[in-house]
């Protein structure tokens, strides 16, 4: 306990504390005058004599705390015993068959040491990539946001009781009237007035709390709002005029007993406002085999109490949720009937039944049906029927009321997943470039590319048609994955032919090296190319009008005003735009770029127009390009004309060395026919 006292800042104190000074003084001489026996008693008074404790009147009398050593050694050996951790929760066998109809497999070691690190906030994303790549039916992240728990698992993952906050964890910060003040309780006495006292107190065994020159005063058994009133007409009977405020301080601790289905059993100590939730909590709540709906609260062998955590879960009332007094017992029962329920609803959990509930308890139990969930059916797997079908549809709302079992799993399907007919599909289109009114249009589903141009308000007078620019996503994906197979096949081959090469110089292996290393950057920047989806539209070049092509969700007409350039690229002279003249050829373009250089393969030249076609130089013959029919062919606004660089290219000595290495073999060999000819 502690005293903070304050005397009134009176002349008449000022003086008297003064004189107090000299107290130890004068109890000596008053010890020479009247004894050894005399001189105790006025040291055990604190220097006070009963005649002074009674004519102090000229301020507030201070009320003294009695052996305060003592009580600051019993607060000392009021500590609480350390808690141990609640233990983890660990999944049932149906927990882990309705997450393996998910892909999680809960048996994995690898996935349960991701699941843990998600719990505490340590989820590594690519870790969790990597540790599922090696196994079928597992998922690429596994966090506690995709695994189905049962309901209610995640209130009892609490581990705040490991680091030792009982107070946040065991009951609200404020007890409640109705609280009954207990043996090691402190309470705190605020006095003013005639009298001067800030106390705290702690009940002892008596039930009893001791105010200096007061006395004892019985508080045990009652009830918290009435302490004021007693503490009050307890010093009344010493003072008058004086005012006091009680309230509580640090609170006593009880011991519980958590018994039955639970995942650690055993004795807790708990603050005096813990709950049926609070033990459950700490005790880490019922276990895969425990129920989350029959826990019973015992209390001198009698059931006082049946307390079902789906009312505070599901509806938030805590009603039930009885308050625990020491030697209580919380029995967790086994495990009742238990449902999942999966696909779009607001949260896919295992629920645990009482009797006569139906699918719709189910289903309300699980948060009810997502925005994208088709609220006319839903199927459910029996696992009762093992000889007939396990898998039926429900009609809903006809057969809402067909009771679940044990065992079954429900699901809800989606209105979006499954794709409508195109012909019953209405498209979002985007149309941009030279039409009237560029933007997003939702068409009906037999719209064409024309209707698409109509509802943007019509072409523009500067659209070129024959260049128009039109892209879809599912012409994208197909190409996308046709060139992530070529790829993979052209890196298949280069690592062949890397492997079965053979070096018979230093000089070689280092070639070896250097073409790998190359093969390596080409296949590197061929992976950052993406397709674009464009499909190329078979039109003239004077077209004013596009095929009759249905559109589908998603398409992207791009109409560009006619341009007025050909582009020339590659291993050219002089590479860029140049303004295209009337009935120029490529032929005339190829001149204004200074015609291809000494290292260009002629023979490989193509000009890409506008629509997207490709007309190459292998077709014909004749002109800049080395026999080829490039050289006659109408340039068209828009188009790109590139010449590629010659590969595998060899220089005079080069060839000379090789020729003479290959006559010299060459005679060598005459000479060696000749020898065995003789």
């Amino acid at each position: 306990m502690e005293l903070r006292a304050q005397r009134a800042l009176s002349p008449v104190s000022t003086t008297r504390a003064r004189h107090s000074l000299h107290r130890p003084v004068l109890a000596a001489l008053v010890a020479c005058l009247m004894g050894t026996s005399a001189f105790a008693q006025v040291m055990t008074n604190g220097g006070q004599t009963s005649s002074d404790q009674g004519n102090d009147l000229s301020g507030p009398v201070r009320l003294n705390p009695a052996n305060r050593n003592a009580q600051d050694t019993s607060q000392q050996q009021q500590q609480q015993a350390p808690q141990s951790r609640a233990p983890k929760y660990v999944p049932g066998e149906f927990e882990i068959y309705v997450n393996k109809l998910l892909g999680i497999d809960l048996t994995d070691p690898m996935t349960l040491d991701q699941l843990r690190r998600s719990e505490s906030g340590l989820a590594d994303t690519s870790t969790v990539a990597q540790s599922q790549m090696g196994g079928a039916g597992r998922t690429a992240n596994v966090s506690t946001d995709n695994i189905v728990r049962r309901l209610g698992a995640d209130l009892m993952l609490d581990d705040r009781s490991s680091r030792g906050q009982l107070s946040e964890i065991d009951g609200p910060r404020q007890a409640p009237a109705d609280y009954l003040i207990g043996i090691g309780d402190e309470i705190q006495v605020t006095a003013w007035g005639s009298i001067d006292a800030d106390l705290r107190l702690t009940v002892d065994r008596a039930g009893r709390v001791t105010i200096p020159r007061v006395g004892p005063v019985l508080v045990a058994g009652v009830r918290y709002g009435d302490l004021n009133e007693v503490i009050r007409a307890r010093v009344a009977q010493t003072f008058k005029n004086f005012q006091v405020s009680t309230s509580l301080g640090k609170l006593r601790t009880i011991r519980i007993y958590v018994t039955g289905f639970t995942a650690k059993p055993g004795a807790y100590t708990v603050s005096s406002l813990a709950t049926i939730v609070n033990g459950l909590i700490r005790a880490g709540g019922p276990s895969a085999a425990g129920s989350f709906r029959q826990i019973e609260l015992r209390r001198n062998g009698q059931v006082v109490a049946n307390f079902d955590a789906y009312d505070l879960l599901l509806k938030g009332d805590k009603a039930s949720d009885r308050a625990l007094q020491a030697e209580d017992v919380i029995h967790i029962g086994p495990i009742g009937p238990q449902v999942a329920v999966l696909g779009s609803v607001n949260r896919p959990s295992i629920v645990e039944l009482k009797p006569g509930e139906t699918v719709d308890d189910v289903l309300a139990m699980s948060g009810g049906f997502s925005a994208v969930a088709d609220r006319s059916r839903v199927s459910i797997e029996q696992l009762s029927d093992r000889n007939d079908r396990r898998v039926r549809e429900l009609q809903l709302p006809a057969q809402l009321k067909t009771a679940a079992s044990n065992g079954d799993v429900v699901r809800v399907f989606s209105s979006v997943n499954a794709a409508l007919p195109l012909g019953k599909q209405y498209k979002r289109v985007t149309v941009e470039g030279e039409v009237a009114r560029p933007g997003e249009y939702v068409l009906p589903p037999t719209s064409t590319l024309q209707d698409a141009i109509a509802a943007a308000g019509g072409l523009t007078p500067q659209a070129y048609v024959f260049g128009t620019d039109f892209s879809r996503d599912s012409v994208r994906q197909s190409q996308q994955e046709n060139y992530d197979r070529a790829l993979r096949d052209l890196e298949t081959e280069f690592t062949k032919n890397s492997s079965t090469q053979r070096a018979t110089t230093a000089d070689e292996a280092a070639g070896n090296a250097q073409r790998a290393a190359g093969t390596e950057r080409l296949v590197a920047r061929l992976r950052a190319v993406r397709p674009t989806g464009r499909v190329v539209l078979q039109l003239e070049p004077d077209a004013q009008r596009l095929p009759v092509l249905t559109v589908e969700d998603g398409d992207r007409l791009m109409v560009p005003a006619k341009p007025t350039t050909v582009g020339v690229f590659g291993s050219v002279f002089n590479a860029g735009s140049f303004l295209l003249q009337s009935s120029a050829t490529v032929d005339d373009v190829m001149k204004l770029a200074g015609g291809p250089t000494r290292g260009a393969d002629a023979r490989g030249a193509f000009v890409i127009r506008a629509n997207g076609t490709v007309v190459s130089a292998r077709q014909q013959n004749s002109g800049w390009f080395g026999g080829t029919s490039l050289a006659g062919l109408q340039a068209l606004p828009g188009d790109t004309v590139f010449v590629p660089e010659e590969m595998n290219k060899s220089t005079f000595i080069q060839d000379a060395k090789d020729w003479t290495q290959i006559l010299a073999n060459f005679g060598l060999g005459i000479a060696a026919l000749q020898t065995i000819k003789n």
